[in-house]
């Protein structure tokens, strides 16, 4: 659990230095439509931190499995969906547009694990 709680927080303080960095460091410097795409992987980013947080504390008895699961599915989402959408902002590589999906599925799976993770969950 601990691991998985200290990489949520390393990920969502850097997703908060990453959003600030291309509110006021990029915004200059790139395309209305580049600073969108940049955005909106900061945010992704920055939600699925918590989603990997939430994985992380759920992340006991019989759940522990399905949680540490959910954990790791939004490590590589945010990694795939927001890393190519920095990518695609920053060095305008079109390519990097076709690994987008395979992070938003990788998030979805990370939620979808969670649930199941939930359903497993002893109530106190």
């Amino acid at each position: 659990m601990r691991k998985w709680l200290f990489i949520a927080a390393l990920t969502g303080a850097l997703g908060v230095v990453l959003a600030a960095f291309g509110e006021h460091a990029l915004s200059a410097r790139l395309s209305p439509a580049a600073i969108a795409t940049f955005a909106t992987g900061a945010r992704y980013q920055l939600m699925h931190a918590l989603a990997m947080g939430l994985a992380a504390l759920a992340a006991r008895g019989r759940a522990k499995p399905l949680a540490e699961i959910a954990a790791l599915l939004f490590l590589a989402g945010i990694l795939l969906f927001s890393g190519s959408l920095y990518g695609l902002a920053l060095a305008g590589i079109r390519t990097l547009g076709f690994i987008t999906p395979f992070g938003g599925l990788a998030l979805i799976a990370g939620w979808i694990a969670l649930a199941l993770a939930a359903l497993k969950l002893e109530e106190t």
